[in-house]
Parts: C-alpha cells; sequence; structure tokens
C-alpha cells in the first residue's frame, strides 16, 4: 500500500454512522490525493465499491445498507445523477 495509487483514507471511514459522513470523508480524501490516477468523485466510488467487496458476507444488512446509502450521498455530494441518468439528461 506504501507504493499504491490508493486513496489515503481517514481512519475509520467505513465506520463512521451516517451515510453522509462517509461520503464527504472520501469525497475530502480523493480531493487531497495527490496520488490517484483518475477524478475524485471515480477514485471516490472505486474506494466505496472495493471496501463493500472486500467486506462481503461479513456485513451486517444494516451496515450494507448504510454503505449502500453511502454511494448515493456521494453522487449528491459530487453533483453526480443518480443510478440509471443518462449523461446527456434523458
Amino acid at each position: 500500500m506504501q507504493t499504491s495509487d490508493a486513496l489515503d483514507l481517514e481512519h475509520g471511514v467505513f465506520t463512521k454512522r451516517t451515510p453522509r459522513e462517509i461520503a464527504l470523508s472520501l469525497k475530502r480524501s480523493a480531493e487531497a490525493s495527490h496520488r490517484r490516477k483518475s477524478e475524485p468523485f471515480r477514485s471516490a466510488m472505486s474506494m466505496l465499491n472495493f471496501h463493500i467487496n472486500r467486506a462481503g458476507k461479513s456485513l451486517t444488512p444494516e451496515r450494507r445498507r448504510v454503505l449502500d446509502r453511502a454511494k448515493q450521498e456521494l453522487r449528491a455530494v459530487f453533483h453526480r445523477p443518480g443510478e440509471g441518468a443518462h449523461r446527456d439528461g434523458r
């Protein structure tokens, strides 16, 4: 991880209580990072998805709901359209 291009995340980011806290922390980390290879939104969403995928079945249903809602919050804090929306507004 020392030479990785992954984001430097705030300690405990994925254990925060609310989806908004998680999203805002990921946004701060992505925007501050000088090691990321893509735009901040994509880097932040990638780290969130990576965590969800790695945790897999060990996530409780409630924790999974919080993390899934954090994806929606991340889209909101980056002013991105929701799932299923087309980039051209259709």
